[in-house]
């Protein structure tokens, strides 16, 4: 089996931000990680990343959220993606 892109969507909003979403299904795990995923969520405006989810090496599961790095504990696709648009819609009433 080869990798599976499962999703790929970027939106400009009205307000000039951006919303993409990248995920693949891998083969298998990469090495080290639990999951067979592969991801990267981002929402940002006036060239910021305001949260961004991602799975990459070395850093494995984690988010940014207003510039700060954290560890991110993945569970499935549909509570990643609904951990996503909470955060996002959070700072989108902020503004």
């Amino acid at each position: 089996m080869r990798a599976e892109l499962l999703l790929r969507s970027k939106d400009v909003l009205s307000d000039g931000a951006i919303v993409e979403m990248v995920l693949w299904l891998l083969p298998e795990p990469v090495s080290g990680f639990t999951h067979s995923y592969k991801y990267r969520l981002f929402y940002g405006r006036d060239g910021k990343r305001n949260v961004g989810f991602a799975h990459e090496k070395p850093n494995g599961d984690h988010c940014h959220l207003d510039g700060i790095e954290r560890l991110y504990r993945f569970t499935d696709v549909d509570n990643l993606i609904e951990d996503f648009m909470r955060e996002m819609n959070d700072r989108r009433e902020l503004k």
